[in-house]
């Protein structure tokens, strides 16, 4: 196998591009319907609707409310049901064919009445399927309060869950948009840059990892999906979050990126520090060494057509000392957020949980952390590859930090 770097793309061809992308991945999942023989599919999350569409609206809240819904019949029209006072932002998605109201689905956007809110929900769905085919009756949805679900039933309509279809679609990358996870994944690169160079004893672990989020939404960026900055004590056990702690000289300190960069593109890769001149300990290198021998060792054994079974059974043997603190997955899959699949570790004298393989135009992301209970700190590292069909790229080249190599 052979490993490439990634290129820097033109951003304002991308720019230019946005409406071929959302046009592609639209087109792909109507493919995708209908090969799992989906006539009618109904999402309320908000990233599978900008997946759907490039229809984006307070993401955020729509995460927690469920304000906007997308309704795609797969050979008929997308009508995108948005917040009230917002259907100016999607009119030039080309991939919408209607704009019409959402109506509230919870306690806050029905104004206190998320039942009534269903009922009208459900018969304008109801009406809006039977307007084109009379004859659907079954619909794939994702994420809907319980009272939209138990009202679209009324309808006599049957359900099914959307995730299958969407994560299928999700996860091998079309060729369009792999530029745009290029860029995205520069601009986040940069924006660690500016981390490290506000990596000081003094200052607190939220003080520098501002410095991240500043570097990422001035280059576009949508969010950071996670608050994995950690310092000193906090970085054993893993998965502590950034805090008031003010770092010292000498600490360890671990980033994992989780962001969502230029066009929504997830960019996750993880790197450990050293805060401030100080020299590593003994024990620091040594976890340094054992995290990227144990990145090192999966990349190598990373390629197309590898089932995930066989990868879990040839990756790097977790040393005794570490397994009780490892990471809780070998690697994932990666596109618009963490997704599809989750590759779990095999665990001796048990079935291996994950069927398939990987394939070409799935991006993974490979995991390591190697924590030492006695020592109480622990190195987090992480790369993101995209997989070709002969070839793995590495697309995160952030450098490792010198001091720890």
């Amino acid at each position: 196998m052979t490993t490439s770097a990634s290129s820097h793309p033109d951003p304002a061809g991308l720019k230019a591009g946005r409406p071929a992308l959302y046009d592609a991945r639209h087109q792909h999942l109507r493919e995708m319907m209908a090969h799992f023989g989906i006539p009618a599919l109904l999402i309320v999350d908000p990233i599978n609707i900008f997946y759907a569409t490039g229809a984006r609206n307070m993401m955020f809240f729509s995460m927690r409310v469920p304000a906007r819904y997308l309704l795609i019949l797969s050979e008929g029209p997308t009508i995108l049901y948005e917040y009230p006072g917002c259907a100016h932002l999607a009119e030039e998605c080309a991939a919408i064919t209607e704009i019409r109201p959402a109506q509230g689905l919870c306690f806050i956007s029905s104004g206190g009445d998320p039942q009534t809110g269903a009922m009208q929900f459900a018969a304008e769905i109801s009406t809006a399927i039977n307007a084109f085919d009379p004859t659907i009756d079954r619909l794939a949805v994702d994420r809907f309060p319980f009272a939209a679900i138990d009202a679209l039933r009324s309808q006599g309509v049957s359900l099914t869950d959307a995730d299958n279809v969407l994560q299928q679609a999700r996860m091998r990358k079309l060729p369009i948009e792999i530029p745009y996870m290029r860029e995205a994944m520069h601009r986040v690169e940069t924006a660690v840059a500016q981390l490290e160079a506000n990596l000081e004893p003094g200052r607190t672990e939220a003080e520098v990892w501002a410095q991240y989020h500043h570097g990422l939404m001035a280059k576009e960026g949508h969010y950071v999906g996670t608050r994995l900055f950690q310092s000193g004590e906090k970085t054993f056990p893993y998965f502590k979050e950034c805090s008031d702690r003010v770092m010292q000289r000498g600490d360890l300190v671990c980033l994992d990126t989780d962001a969502l960069g230029y066009e929504g593109y997830a960019a996750d890769f993880s790197r450990s520090f050293i805060c401030g001149d100080a020299k590593p300990t003994a024990v620091q290198r040594e976890l340094f060494a054992l995290a990227h021998e144990q990145l090192e060792t999966n990349a190598a054994i990373l390629k197309p057509g590898i089932s995930y079974e066989e990868l879990a059974e040839t990756a790097w043997p977790i040393p005794p000392a570490y397994r009780d603190s490892h990471y809780s997955c070998i690697g994932h899959g990666l596109g618009l957020s963490g997704e599809y699949p989750n590759i779990p570790y095999k665990t001796e004298g048990q079935p291996y949980p994950l069927s398939g393989c990987i394939e070409p135009g799935m991006v993974i992301c490979l995991e390591s952390y190697i924590g030492s209970r006695e020592a109480g700190e622990g190195v987090k590292l992480e790369n993101q590859y995209l997989i070709h069909d002969n070839a793995i790229e590495q697309m995160s080249t952030y450098p490792l930090h010198d001091r720890l190599r």
